[in-house]
């Protein structure tokens, strides 16, 4: 059974001041919980209802397990249907961005991505097309926003995160920026077999900001072959990635 204080404790990560106080972040459901107990991530606790815990057995070992009810898994839960298990996991210290990352292929760099959905979607993507991890602005939505978990489906697991300044970040790199813009050489026309570099995704309302405009070398733009307005960030991400991986496979 969970106390008033467990339950006040856990809820309190829901917000982003709690989680970078106490340095915890929740994850919710097996496929996710299981990523992070399969990585180097440190689990603190997992709160699960008792016909998940076989399911777990196998995977537990130390960590702790504390098992609830359907209603105290809904009064803890961030999810409108919160599913079978909840774990608090710490999250890791700041590492320096690989630099053998940012050399060896195209990186990643957000700017201001504000909607969780979107970066969590960013995330599993890029960690389907292999991609180890992310630069983003300090605006961007917070990586253990439980929204943002929750769209990952574990990818967050095996993607780092930085926050950076950017045009800080961007004024050291030596390598070609190319930025997702509405005008730009079409995408389908580069070569990325040989290509090093960093890619600029924008903002999902303003797209890229002027201050970071400043450092593209080579626009880019998805070509528009119909009549919407413009491509949700994490869609573009999508279509991006893939085209880098498939010229880089050759």
């Amino acid at each position: 059974m969970l106390s008033k204080s467990q339950i006040s404790f856990i809820k309190s990560l829901h917000q982003k001041k709690f989680r970078k106080e106490h340095n915890l972040f929740i994850a919710e459901g097996i496929k996710s919980i299981t990523e992070f107990i399969l990585s180097d991530y440190r689990i603190e606790n997992i709160f699960c209802t008792a016909h998940t815990i076989p399911k777990l057995d196998k995977l537990l070992q130390k960590i702790k397990v504390q098992e609830i009810t359907d209603t105290e898994l809904k009064k803890i839960s961030a999810l409108v249907a919160p599913q079978d298990a909840l774990a608090t996991i710490h999250i890791p210290q700041e590492t320096e961005i690989a630099v053998e990352s940012v050399q060896n292929l195209i990186t990643l760099v957000l700017d201001d991505i504000q909607d969780p959905g979107n970066l969590g979607t960013i995330i599993r993507t890029a960690d389907w097309f292999g991609f180890k991890q992310i630069i983003c602005s300090a605006g961007t939505v917070d990586a253990y926003n439980p929204k943002v978990v929750q769209a990952t489906m574990g990818s967050l697991a095996r993607i780092r995160l930085h926050y950076v300044y950017l045009p800080d970040f961007l004024q050291s790199n030596n390598y070609p920026v190319f930025g997702a813009l509405l005008e730009g050489n079409s995408v389908y026309d580069i070569d990325f077999s040989d290509k090093e570099g960093i890619l600029i995704l924008g903002n999902e309302g303003r797209g890229i900001s002027p201050e970071l405009k400043e450092y593209i070398t080579d626009p880019i733009t998805i070509p528009q072959f119909g009549k919407a307005e413009s491509l949700n960030v994490a869609v573009s991400a999508g279509i991006l990635c893939s085209e880098i991986k498939r010229n880089s496979a050759k």
